[in-house]
């Protein structure tokens, strides 16, 4: 599977996870709230903070007619309204990514248009998102894969064959560094939905990393992506959900945004890599083991039986392996009881 370079990171097979920490509308038009947000993520320890790039008009059309009305948040919105009130303001973007960068995060964004992928070139931003519903927008695919910078893909609710042409159309435009993330378009998402088996599936699949973009309401999807191979996390982060906003009731707050980075930083390494030597607390817990020992005094010339041999703990003497093929050898010299037998204590020609 690939490794990719994200700034000064790498993000694939073999390396620490990818956090990334959405701040989407949770800034509700005070940007104060988003500088506090990419503070937020920083002290909880994820790597990046991701943006969405576009405005009313560039995602929709002023309309109420039915075709333009949803219902968010148990209310009936136009299209129009809610994106108004979600949106970044484009003369944010800059200041936001300085500032982000100056803590040592990687800031990027998810552009919802050909004009915000233009936009975002001249912040020379280092990756691209592609939100799930933008998967099946050909040719913003086209001018997101012709900047050849690596490409974060949300599977959503795009089928195997479009998520099969958004990267066909990403790696012939010019993007050969890709990487899908698992998602369930729904806000919130239910467990049961999350299929995280998919992760595994869409490395073999595709060869190219995977991860998850997860919309459930607790930590317990993201942990278990990490232990299915997912080499990216992304989750929405607010500073607090009593403050309200469009994405608040499916976003962590700052202590529970970093409960989960170090979950998955615990995962990481209690997953390690395949290894079957012993460690050093159980070499030295190896005496609780089970070995051959002389259950009774055994004189030289004496036959072990299976009343003066018995495997018991410590593990200081020979191996219970060894117990049939000793039966019925003779004693080399003396043995006390309760030691530990060793092949020195054995007839050598009967061996």
């Amino acid at each position: 599977m690939n490794v990719i370079e994200i700034g000064k990171r790498r993000v694939g097979e073999g390396q620490p996870v990818f956090i990334i920490a959405e701040m989407s509308g949770n800034h509700n038009q005070n940007i104060n709230e988003a500088f506090a947000i990419i503070d937020a993520a920083k002290m909880a320890g994820a790597d990046a903070i991701k943006l969405q790039t576009y405005t009313a008009d560039t995602l929709t059309l002023n309309s109420r007619s039915p075709d333009f009305i949803v219902k968010w948040q148990e209310k009936e919105r136009s299209l129009y309204e809610l994106y108004s009130e979600a949106y970044t303001p484009w003369e944010w973007h800059e200041d936001l990514f300085v500032y982000a960068k100056n803590l040592g995060l990687v800031c990027f964004s998810s552009p919802f248009d050909i004009t915000a992928v233009t936009f975002l070139e001249t912040l020379q931003i280092p990756l691209y998102k592609v939100a799930s519903f933008e998967v099946g927008d050909i040719p913003l695919l086209e001018v997101i894969g012709k900047t050849k910078k690596p490409v974060i893909i949300s599977r959503g609710m795009a089928t195997l064959e479009e998520l099969q042409l958004a990267v066909e159309v990403l790696q012939r435009s010019g993007t050969s560094d890709i990487i899908i993330l698992q998602c369930v378009s729904a806000y919130p998402a239910k467990p049961i939905d999350m299929h995280l088996k998919n992760i595994p599936d869409l490395v073999k699949r595709f060869n190219i990393p995977a991860g998850l973009s997860d919309h459930t309401l607790t930590n317990d999807s993201a942990i278990a992506a990490v232990a299915l191979g997912a080499c990216v996390v992304e989750k929405h982060l607010t500073i607090s959900r009593k403050k309200g906003g469009p994405d608040c009731e499916f976003s962590l707050e700052p202590q529970e945004f970093a409960s989960l980075v170090n979950s998955i930083r615990i995962v990481e390494q209690a997953l390690g890599e395949p290894f079957y030597d012993r460690h050093g607390d159980e070499e030295i817990l190896s005496k609780i083991r089970k070995s051959l020992f002389a259950a009774k005094a055994i004189s030289k010339g004496e036959l072990f039986t299976e009343t003066n041999v018995r495997s018991v703990r410590p593990g200081t003497g020979l191996s219970p392996k060894y117990y049939h093929e000793i039966l019925g050898k003779r004693a080399a010299k003396d043995i006390p009881f309760a030691t530990p037998l060793s092949w020195d204590f054995i007839v050598r020609d009967c061996i």
